[in-house]
């Protein structure tokens, strides 16, 4: 008597989606926080490249991207291949990953795998600031006040760093400092007008 074939039931399409390896806020607050790396590495030892590389090369998601990229770029649990790992972080930019808009500026401005071009690394780091990454904002007032952009870019420096909300006492005497800086910079009428659109 010929055994019985069991139906295997067919998979329900609409349920079949990518489980994201890390929660996408998580992934991206170890990445504002410059931790990504090092828990790949050192907590998950390596064990998800396979995963992190087909979130962020098939599935394009920015934030794996990034990490991607930034594990090709340093040879972190990955052969190092720095030109297809700034590439990579490219296409999280291109997507308006503010981190990647930082690093890439940050590299851009001081030569770090890239040649040195402070002109392409302005924009940037602007357009990461202006998408609310703190760290940005501090480091474009920083450049601004070096000699980058131009006067017409202190004003929303200048508030940025006003308006941010900062527990770590450094930070917030590094926000004081440097608002203060951009504040001597302008004219005073336009440092009252800038305060004056801080009360509403």
């Amino acid at each position: 008597m010929a055994e019985e074939e069991i139906a295997t039931p067919e998979p329900n399409l609409a349920e079949l989606r990518a489980v994201p390896l890390y929660e996408e806020d998580e992934l991206i607050e170890w990445i504002n926080a410059n931790r990504h790396l090092q828990r790949v590495r050192d907590q998950d030892h390596c064990q998800l490249i396979q995963d992190i590389e087909a979130r962020a090369e098939v599935l394009r998601l920015p934030s794996y991207q990034f990490l991607w990229g930034d594990m090709l770029a340093w040879g972190v649990c990955v052969p190092r291949q720095s030109r297809r790992g700034v590439a990579m972080m490219w296409k999280a930019a291109e997507q308006g990953l503010p981190a990647a808009l930082e690093q890439l500026g940050r590299y851009y401005y001081k030569g770090t795998l890239v040649q040195q071009n402070r002109e392409r690394a302005a924009p940037l780091m602007q357009e990461a600031a202006s998408l609310g990454l703190e760290k940005a904002q501090f480091i474009w007032a920083r450049w601004l006040l070096e000699g980058a952009g131009s006067p017409l870019d202190y004003p929303q420096a200048y508030l940025w760093l006003k308006q941010m909300v900062l527990s770590d006492p450094n930070q917030h005497r590094e926000a004081q400092r440097l608002s203060a800086a951009l504040a001597a910079r302008m004219p005073a009428h336009r440092v009252t007008e800038l305060n004056h659109r801080l009360l509403f």
